[in-house]
């Protein structure tokens, strides 16, 4: 790996010489190029002077710079932009060190694995990764990369720095017309649900990180060199169209989770085994029931029996009195 740039860490007064290298690689990603639908031939963006309308090579190309909303142009050689009086250019300065939560995500850009550029940058290099480390905090400060001056993030990671680019305050939007202009209410049960839908993901399986675009998009281009119709695997079809009961729409989402995992069947076995525990219980309790009843039956059958003899002895014994 190449580094693209080559600067120092101004750490107080410790410097330590850092080259950067890309820490993303944005040509596996699915890219297109523009044709001529007619015929197929490829549409190329030809450099042209707007002047003299003729077509110019890249050594033709330089920088300009407008100062204002005219047409005003005002070239810029190297030698000018060399001579900017920018301690960054060529050191990243360490402004503040704060907690890493405090950055807001939508600032963070292009990142960059940072290593030595010499043998003595060894030991500090270290001393920055571990004090941050254990310290839990980010480095924040200034660097002109690729004749820009930019917002750049250090931190320690699998026992490197890196840095990420940061944007500028003022390039984060605000979000006037984003928001709606009455707020809903969403009831405390259904904010539990959410809750409870949130608990039933797992975790990112290696399966969920692949590029499943690009390899359909590859199937694609394959079947039709192949003058073939493209074969995908059956996917799950995803449920379509306004939610009306959202909190209907949450409890199913929470059960169709626990599904996936296999955790519904495993808990319908349990219910079924303890179903048929409360059935045997019920059995043996009717059994049980039943005898009882037959004994007290078959005992008040014994005791009628045993009355008329006692009338009979009765009467015998007040016969004989008499």
């Amino acid at each position: 790996m190449r580094p693209t740039a080559k600067f120092s860490i101004s750490f107080g007064l410790v410097t330590i010489p850092v080259a950067a290298y890309n820490a993303t690689d944005t040509s596996a990603s699915v890219s297109f190029v523009r044709i001529h639908t007619a015929d197929g031939g490829r549409v190329r963006n030809q450099p042209v002077c707007s002047l003299e309308g003729v077509e110019i090579t890249q050594d033709e190309i330089g920088r300009g710079y407008k100062p204002g909303d005219g047409d005003t142009v005002v070239p810029l050689s190297d030698d000018d932009l060399d001579a900017l009086p920018l301690p960054t250019a060529k050191t990243l300065t360490i402004l503040a060190f704060v907690a890493g939560g405090d950055i807001d995500p939508l600032q963070m850009g292009k990142g960059y694995y940072l290593g030595i550029d010499s043998p003595a940058a060894a030991k500090p290099y270290v001393l920055l990764r571990e004090a941050m480390e254990r310290h839990q905090r980010v480095g924040l400060g200034k660097i002109a990369l690729h004749g820009r001056e930019t917002l750049a993030m250090i931190r320690p990671m699998e026992g490197a720095l890196v840095m990420q680019v940061l944007l500028w305050p003022h390039q984060i939007r605000s979000m006037d017309g984003v928001l709606p202009e009455r707020q809903a209410e969403v009831a405390r049960n259904e904010v539990s649900a959410a809750e409870a839908l949130m608990d039933s993901f797992g975790e990112l399986s290696e399966d969920d990180l692949h590029d499943h675009y690009r390899e359909s998009l590859e199937e694609i281009v394959a079947a039709k060199l192949a003058h073939r119709e493209p074969e995908f695997p059956a996917g799950e079809e995803q449920p379509a169209g306004e939610v009306m009961d959202l909190m209907a729409a949450l409890q199913d989402s929470v059960r169709a989770a626990k599904r996936s995992r296999g955790e519904d069947e495993e808990a319908g076995s349990r219910s079924g085994r303890t179903a048929k525990k409360s059935a045997a219980k019920k059995s043996t309790a009717s059994k049980s029931t039943a005898k009882s009843t037959t004994t007290k039956a078959a005992a008040k059958k014994t005791a009628a029996k045993k009355q008329p003899a006692a009338k009979k002895t009765a009467g015998r014994g007040g016969r004989r009195a008499g």
